[in-house]
């Protein structure tokens, strides 16, 4: 496996990264760090800052040679890259033309508001890039013993399924599948059958899913729940003890992509365990 790792000299960053390395050290594969320098164009042109080495090159490649030096501690060979422009399309775009299979970056210890809107570097990636995505707590570990897929029907959760079946058929990984039925007060006085309806669509969901697990030759524990979504999943994740949690991205276009699910969003924003973001191939 092939992996990008976006760096930043940041506490969350530099877990993503040992956590990457460890992971490959035990498992086999390829890590490329990369940092993007922000530019503050402002404070340079006003001449709040100095040269353009100081602020583009020097903190730039310190965090690069940061990121050697955890590796070399670790015994792990790693390539360094730094790119210019804007941050989410450089990272997306050396993955691409490196061909890596994942794309893994830390999730900062965000406040509850922007946790629930994470205008961030980070869901812009997850928006724009072709390539699956791992957020990384910042005292995240990187295992794959114990999976939770939630699934909801869609391609999208479908996508998530299958690349839990691979994870877990290389990695000898124990599956848990689950979804959620979010019933809106007012819809259900409305329509009160309409929690059977839903409850049915739910179970059947979890079958299908169960099936894809079995034609792998696999097995998997299946459990459905009900409330808010993103706070079902994540305690799911607490009963189950998942190691990671693989959701699907609803691979929406233009600027919509800055607004992930909301359930997927709050999902990475909350989970204090990993969370592989799995994209349409």
């Amino acid at each position: 496996m092939k992996i990008l790792v976006a760096v930043d000299g940041s506490e969350s960053s530099n877990n993503a990264l040992k956590q990457t390395l460890a992971f490959v050290k035990r498992a086999g594969g390829e890590v490329i760090a990369i940092t993007v320098p922000f530019y503050y164009g402002a404070e340079f042109e006003l001449g709040l800052v100095g040269t353009t080495e100081e602020v583009f090159t020097g903190p730039a490649e310190a965090v690069l040679a940061e990121a050697r030096e955890i590796a070399k501690e670790m015994g792990v060979e790693i390539k360094t890259v730094m790119e210019t422009g804007i941050v989410h399309q450089a990272i997306v775009k050396t993955a691409t033309a490196n061909d890596v299979d994942l794309i893994v970056m830390g999730r900062r210890g965000l406040t509850r508001f922007e946790r629930v809107l994470m205008g961030s570097v980070t869901s812009r990636v997850i928006g724009y890039s072709p390539i699956d995505v791992l957020v990384m707590p910042r005292e995240g570990v990187l295992k794959l013993d114990k999976i939770l897929v939630p699934v909801d029907g869609s391609k999208y959760g479908d996508a998530a399924m299958e690349r839990a079946i691979k994870l877990a058929t290389k990695y000898k990984s124990e599956l848990h599948i689950t979804t959620v039925v979010d019933i809106n007060p007012e819809a259900y006085a409305l329509y009160p059958d309409i929690a059977e309806q839903l409850e049915e669509g739910a179970r059947s969901m979890l079958k299908d899913a169960l099936k894809m697990v079995e034609k792998a030759q696999l097995k998997a524990d299946t459990s459905m729940h009900e409330g808010d979504a993103h706070e079902r999943i994540i305690h799911t994740a607490q009963e189950f003890g998942a190691d990671m949690i693989c959701m699907g991205s609803h691979g929406r276009t233009g600027l919509s992509r800055l607004l992930m699910g909301s359930v997927t969003e709050r999902v990475i924003g909350e989970a204090k365990v990993p969370v592989l973001v799995v994209k349409m191939e």
